[in-house]
C-alpha cells in the first residue's frame, strides 16, 4: 500500500514551512502527501514574512497553526488520509490563537477522544546498537507539578499503551518495557524521597515492568537492548536522554490514536527560519516512520485501533 498522509506546517513563523519543502524536494519518501492548511476560517493572512513578531503576530500563527491541526485529524478520522505528520508548533502561539493544549499530544486526544502518550523513538542507531523508545507518563507539566501528576493511573496507561502498541506498529511480540524512577538512585532507600518505593514500585509489580530504575543507567540499558521501550515519570528526564542519544534521526510519535502521527523531534526553531540553516532530517524521519506505521496499521494482521478512553 501506498500510504496518504497529512503534513501540517506548524507555526509558519517557524523552519517548519522550509524543512517540509526540502523533505518533499527529495522526493525519498514512497507516499502521497497532502499538506494541510485551514479552510473555513475568517483568520486573516497577509501577514508578509518579517511581520509575524509584530503585536498579534503570534496568536494569527497560532491560530492558523490549531486550524490546521484541526482539518489533518478530520481528514484521518474520516479515512481520507491514513496518517498525519506535524511540524512544529510554538505552544506559547497556540494558546495565543485561542487553543488552550499543552501541546499536540493534548490536542490530539481532545480532537480523537482517545486518551494518548507520548514517545520519542529513534530512527537511526544509538551509542549502544539498539533503538531507544521514550514514553512519558506525564507530559507537559512544570515540575513541581510531576508529583501530583504522577499516579499509578498515569503510568498504567502509558505502559498499557506502550505495550499495545509495539506489538500493533512496531511487531514487538514481547515487549520488555522499564520504569524509570522518579527520584535520584530510585530513592535510595526513601533517603531520596520515598515515591519509588511507595508507589512506582508496586505499579511495576503489577503492571510486568522492570523497576523502577535510575534514570543515570536505564536508557543506557534499553540502548545495549535490554528493553524495547522506557516509562520516563516526567517530560525533561525522558526527552533529554532520547535527544541527547539520537538528536536529528529522532522522531515523535503519538500512541493511542486511531491512526499515526509523527513529528520531528525538535521544536520551530524562530531564531534561524528562513535562512537556510533549519536540518530537514527529523522531519524526512518522521514522515517515513509514519508512512512505515500507516502500512503496518493497514495490514490485516493488524486489529482495528483500540480506543484508550478513560
Amino acid at each position: 500500500m501506498r500510504p496518504r498522509l497529512a503534513i501540517t506546517l506548524g507555526d509558519p513563523r517557524g523552519i517548519g514551512p522550509e524543512i517540509v519543502a526540502a523533505t518533499l524536494r527529495d522526493g525519498a519518501v514512497a507516499a502521497d502527501v497532502l499538506v494541510v492548511g485551514p479552510t473555513g476560517t475568517e483568520v486573516p493572512v497577509d501577514v508578509s514574512v518579517g511581520e509575524w513578531t509584530r503585536d498579534g503576530g503570534a496568536g494569527v500563527a497560532g491560530r492558523l497553526a490549531g486550524l490546521a491541526i484541526e482539518r489533518a485529524v478530520s481528514l484521518a478520522l474520516a479515512g481520507e488520509v491514513h496518517g498525519i505528520v506535524t511540524a512544529p508548533i510554538d505552544k506559547a502561539a497556540l494558546f495565543a490563537g485561542g487553543y488552550d493544549y499543552p501541546g499536540h499530544t493534548e490536542m490530539l486526544a481532545a480532537l480523537t477522544g482517545h486518551r494518548t502518550a507520548m514517545m520519542l523513538t529513534s530512527t537511526g542507531p544509538t551509542a549502544g546498537g539498539y533503538p531507544l523508545r521514550v514514553v512519558l507518563a506525564t507530559t507537559h507539566v512544570a515540575l513541581r507539578e510531576v508529583p501530583n501528576a504522577l499516579t499509578s493511573d498515569a503510568i498504567a496507561a502509558a505502559a498499557g499503551v506502550t505495550r499495545d502498541y509495539l506489538q500493533r506498529w512496531f511487531g514487538v511480540e514481547s515487549p520488555r518495557i522499564a520504569l524509570c524512577a522518579l527520584n535520584p538512585h530510585a530513592g535510595d532507600g526513601g533517603r531520596f524521597g520515598t515515591e519509588d518505593d511507595a508507589l512506582l514500585a508496586p505499579v511495576a509489580r503489577t503492571l510486568g515492568l522492570v523497576g523502577p530504575l535510575p534514570a543515570d543507567t536505564v536508557f543506557v540499558r534499553a540502548m545495549r537492548g535490554a528493553f524495547d521501550a522506557v516509562i520516563a515519570p516526567y517530560h525533561d528526564v525522558g526527552m533529554t536522554a532520547i535527544k541527547v542519544a539520537a538528536f536529528g534521526h529522532g522522531v515523535n510519535v503519538t500512541l493511542g490514536l486511531p491512526f499515526p502521527r509523527t513529528s520531528p523531534d525538535h521544536g520551530t526553531a524562530l531564531d534561524i527560519a528562513g535562512r537556510g540553516l533549519a536540518d530537514p532530517s527529523s522531519f524526512r524521519a518522521a514522515l517515513q516512520l509514519c508512512a512505515d506505521l500507516a502500512r503496518r496499521a493497514s495490514h490485516p494482521a493488524a486489529a482495528a485501533p483500540v480506543a484508550v478512553t478513560g
